[in-house]
C-alpha cells in the first residue's frame, strides 16, 4: 500500500504539471488572439492612445482584479479584460509606426516574428531541459523595477538614448522572465494557470514593444 502511494505521488505531480502547462498555453493563445482583435479594432477605428496615466491605472487595476479572482471563474473574465485593454492601447502605437515609417508594416511584422521566435525558443529550452531558473527571480524583479523607473525618466525628460537603452534592457529582462515563469510552472513555483498566463502575456507584450522600438530606431525608414 505504501509502495503504491509513493509511486502515485510523482505521477500525480507530473499530471498536475502537464495540466497546468496545457491550460496555461491554451488560455495564453486565446488571450493573445483576443488582444490582437482589440488592437486591430483600435487601429481600424483610429483610436487615440489613452495616455500613460490611464494606461497605468487600467493595467494595474485590472491586474489587481485578475490576481484577486484568480481562483474563480471571474478570473477568466478579468484576464480577458486585461489583455483586451492592453490590445486597445497597442493599436494606436502600431498605427503610429505604420503611418510614420514607410516600412512600418514590415517593422511590425518583424517585431511580431522576433517575439514569437524568442518566446517559442526560450519556452522550448525551459521545457526540454527542465532546468530550475528560480534563482533569477530576485534579479529580474529588481531589473524590471530599475528599467521601469528609467523608462519613466526617459519619457519625462525626453532622452531618446535612455529610452533605447531601456528597450534593450526590457528585451533581456523579458527573455529572462519567460525562462523564469516557465520554470516556475514546471517545478511547482506557480500552480495557477490564470496567473501564469498573465505573467507570460505581459512578458510577450513588453518584449514585442521593445523589439519594435529598437527596430524603428535602427531599421526604420522615415
Amino acid at each position: 500500500m505504501r509502495l503504491n502511494t509513493a509511486i502515485s505521488r510523482p505521477e500525480a505531480s507530473i499530471l498536475a504539471t502537464n495540466k497546468l502547462l496545457r491550460n496555461t498555453y491554451m488560455l495564453l493563445s486565446m488571450t493573445l488572439l483576443f488582444s490582437a482583435l482589440t488592437a486591430g479594432a483600435s487601429m481600424a477605428l483610429n483610436l487615440p492612445h489613452p495616455g500613460m496615466i490611464i494606461t497605468m491605472v487600467g493595467y494595474f487595476g485590472l491586474l489587481f482584479l485578475t490576481t484577486k479572482f484568480s481562483n474563480s471563474a471571474w478570473g477568466l473574465l478579468c484576464v480577458f479584460a486585461l489583455t483586451g485593454f492592453m490590445g486597445l492601447t497597442l493599436g494606436p502605437i502600431l498605427n503610429m509606426y505604420i503611418e510614420n515609417f514607410s516600412n512600418g508594416t514590415e517593422l511590425v511584422m518583424t517585431a511580431l516574428g522576433g517575439t514569437g521566435a524568442i518566446f517559442l525558443g526560450l519556452s522550448a529550452y525551459a521545457l526540454t531541459t527542465r532546468k530550475d531558473f528560480s534563482f533569477m527571480g530576485g534579479f529580474l524583479m529588481v531589473g524590471v523595477l530599475v528599467a521601469f523607473l528609467a523608462g519613466l525618466g526617459a519619457i519625462v525628460f525626453a532622452i531618446p538614448a535612455l529610452s533605447l537603452a531601456v528597450s534593450a534592457m526590457f528585451i533581456l529582462l523579458m527573455s529572462g522572465m519567460i525562462l523564469y515563469q516557465t520554470s516556475n510552472m514546471i517545478h511547482g513555483g506557480e500552480t495557477n494557470y490564470i496567473l501564469a498566463t498573465v505573467s507570460l502575456y505581459v512578458s510577450i507584450y513588453n518584449l514585442f514593444l521593445s523589439l519594435l522600438q529598437i527596430l524603428g530606431v535602427f531599421s526604420g525608414d522615415d
